[in-house]
């Protein structure tokens, strides 16, 4: 299972919602998290839609 990371660069623009096809994120306050990591099919268009790169998956 892959992990999902958002770091504290996070803008909350919310991308990585509406880009995710398996809804991983939410955004919660000002900021994306996450929410169905065991979801993450590591695609990785959050990671590439990310304006400024707050998003990391790393497959195990």
């Amino acid at each position: 299972m892959p992990k999902v990371t958002v770091s504290e660069d996070c803008t909350g623009c919310g991308i990585c919602t509406s880009t995710c096809p398996v809804e991983v994120f939410e955004i919660q306050g000002d900021v994306a998290v996450v929410i169905n990591e065991k979801d993450c099919i590591a695609c990785l268009l959050c990671v590439n839609e990310c304006a400024v790169n707050a998003i990391t998956v790393e497959e195990d």
